[in-house]
C-alpha cells in the first residue's frame, strides 16, 4: 500500500501527533471494520476511486487522517474547511478553487469539512450541486449522529461510515511506533517506557489517538535521552496517582465491574468503596456518571423511574460546580440507586422485542392504527374502527389491540413486584381483565385462525 501515498515533508517543529499522522493504511489503526482487507474504505483507496461520504466518530480517532490518505490515493487536491470557522464565503472560495484546479490539471479535489454538523441547513445545502456535478468529492467529519444533525438531502448524496473508538491495544501500537520511529517520532532519543506505563497512558487517553501521542510528547520533556521513565514522571504527566492501574486496564475494568455489581446488588457501601477506588486511581468521574445512567435503565427500570433523573441531575451538578462538589452528587446518585428497588423487566423486554423485530418479517400496521390524512387513505380503510381511548370508560378501549395480529398474544414487558413496578403490574393486570371481559376484543380468534 505504501506506493499509493507520497511521503509528506516532516516539520520537526510540528507536534508529535502531526508528525506521526499515518501516511499509509497500514499505519492507520482502530478501524479494521472499514480499512481491513476487503472492507469498503480500503477498497476505495486500492481502486483509487470513490464517492462522497461522512465519517462519524469521537474526536481524535482519525477522521481527518483518513480523508488525507484518501485524497493522496486519488492524487487529488485536499481542501479543508472547519464548520466552526467557515461560512458561505469560505465555501464559495473552496468551490472556485476546485474548479480552477480541474481546469488547470484535470485532477480531482477532495473537500474535507470538519465538524460538518455545525453548518446550518442552508450552508449544508450549498454543497449539494457541486457534489452532484463532480466539482469535488465531499468528505464530512462529525462527532454527532448524522441522522439527527445533517440534512437528509446531504445524507442522500454521501454514505455514512461509523468509526470505532480505538482500543487500548491500538493506542499502545501507536505510542510504541512513535517512540521507535527515528525520523518522525522519538526513536533517536531512545526513551525507555515500560509496557505497564504505556498501558496507563493508553487508558488515560480514553480512545483518543491524538491525546495518546500528546501524552508521549509531554512525557519526553520530563526525561533525558536513553532514560527509563519512572512512576513519578508518569504521575507528573497525568497529574494524578497511577498506583491503582495496571497494564491493559484489567484493574480498572474489574473496579467498574465491582461498582456496577455493588449497585445492582443493593450495597451502598460497596458502591461508595469502588467509586472511591476509581476516583483515587484517576478515573474520570463522568465515566462513573455514565455507568450510573446505564444502571438506572438496565437494573432499576420502572421499579423506580426517578433513578434516571437523579443520575442526570448528578451529571449536571458535576458540570456546573466542578469535581469537589460534583463527585459528592455522583456518589449520592450511586447510593440512591444502590438502595432503590431493582428490576430488569424493561431491559429484558426491550432486548427481546429488538431481537424479534430483527428476525421477523416487517409486519403490516393494522388498518385501525394507520394514519388517515387524505380521503384516499380513508377509502382504503386507514383508521377505520379506531377507538379513541379518551372516549372510553376509564380512558381505556377494552379489548383493543395495538400490535400486528401475528403478535397479538405475545407479552414482552412483565413488571416485577418490586417498587413502582408492583403498582404498574397491578394496573396491567386490571387492564388485562377488562380486555378479557370486553365483547369488543380485536383478534380474539387469532389462535383459532392460526
Amino acid at each position: 500500500m505504501d506506493d499509493l501515498f507520497a511521503a509528506e515533508d516532516i516539520n520537526p517543529m510540528a507536534p508529535l501527533a502531526a508528525r506521526m499522522r499515518p501516511q499509509t493504511l497500514d499505519e492507520y489503526v482502530g478501524q479494521q471494520h472499514l480499512v481491513g482487507e476487503g472492507k469498503p474504505l480500503r477498497k476505495m483507496v486500492e481502486r483509487r476511486q470513490g464517492h462522497s461520504f461522512i465519517l462519524w466518530g469521537s474526536p481524535g480517532i482519525g477522521k481527518t487522517t483518513f480523508a488525507k490518505l484518501f485524497a493522496n490515493s486519488l492524487d487529488a487536491k485536499f481542501i479543508e474547511l472547519s464548520a466552526v470557522m467557515s461560512g458561505v464565503k469560505e465555501i464559495r472560495a473552496a468551490v472556485d478553487d476546485a474548479k480552477q484546479w480541474r481546469l488547470m490539471t484535470q485532477k480531482a479535489t477532495l473537500l474535507f469539512v470538519d465538524e460538518v454538523h455545525r453548518f446550518n441547513k442552508s450552508q449544508q445545502d450549498a454543497f449539494l450541486p457541486y457534489i452532484e456535478d463532480g466539482t469535488f468529492l465531499f468528505v464530512g467529519a462529525t462527532t454527532e449522529n448524522p441522522a439527527f444533525e445533517l440534512n437528509s438531502a446531504l445524507l442522500s448524496r454521501a454514505r455514512v461510515y461509523r468509526l470505532q473508538t480505538p482500543t487500548v491495544d491500538d493506542l499502545l501500537a501507536v505510542m510504541k511506533r512513535a517512540l521507535q520511529d527515528p525520523v518522525r517520532g522519538l526513536g533517536q532519543r531512545n526513551i525507555q517506557v515500560s509496557d505497564h506505563h504505556l498501558g496507563i497512558l493508553a487508558q488515560a487517553a480514553d480512545g483518543d489517538v491524538r491525546r495518546s501521542l500528546n501524552f508521549v510528547e509531554i512525557l519526553a520533556d520530563f526525561v533525558e535521552d536513553g532514560e527509563t521513565v519512572t512512576d513519578q514522571q508518569l504521575e507528573d504527566v497525568l497529574g494524578g496517582s497511577i498506583r491503582r492501574y495496571d497494564k491493559g486496564g484489567d484493574v480498572f475494568y474489574d473496579q467498574i465491574s465491582a461498582f456496577h455489581k455493588s449497585v445492582r446488588g443493593s450495597s451502598p457501601d460497596g458502591a461508595l468503596y469502588w467509586m472511591a477506588r476509581m476516583l483515587d486511581g484517576g478515573c474520570d468521574p463522568l465515566y462513573i456518571a455514565r455507568r450510573l445512567l446505564a444502571i438506572a435503565s438496565e437494573d432499576i427500570g420502572n421499579a423506580d423511574p426517578r433513578a434516571l433523573q437523579i443520575g442526570l441531575n448528578a451529571w449536571d451538578i458535576f458540570e456546573r460546580v466542578g469535581p469537589y462538589e460534583g463527585n459528592r452528587a455522583i456518589a449520592q446518585a450511586a447510593v440512591y440507586m444502590a438502595c432503590a428497588p431493582k428490576s430488569n423487566a424493561l431491559y429484558k423486554a426491550f432486548n427481546q422485542m429488538m431481537s424479534d423485530v430483527k428476525h421477523q418479517p416487517s409486519l403490516e400496521v393494522p388498518n385501525h392504527l394507520r394514519n388517515a390524512p387524505t380521503s384516499l387513505a380513508k377509502d382504503m380503510g386507514h383508521g377505520e374502527d379506531y377507538r379513541y381511548a379518551h372516549n372510553e370508560p376509564n380512558a381505556f378501549a377494552a379489548g383493543e389491540s395495538y400490535l400486528p395480529p401475528e403478535l397479538a398474544n405475545e407479552r414482552y414487558y412483565m413488571p416485577t413486584d418490586r417498587g413502582l413496578e408492583k403498582k404498574i403490574g397491578e394496573k396491567l393486570a386490571w387492564l388485562e381483565q377488562q380486555d378479557q371481559q370486553s365483547p369488543k376484543q380485536r383478534y380474539q380468534h387469532q389462535d383459532d385462525a392460526l
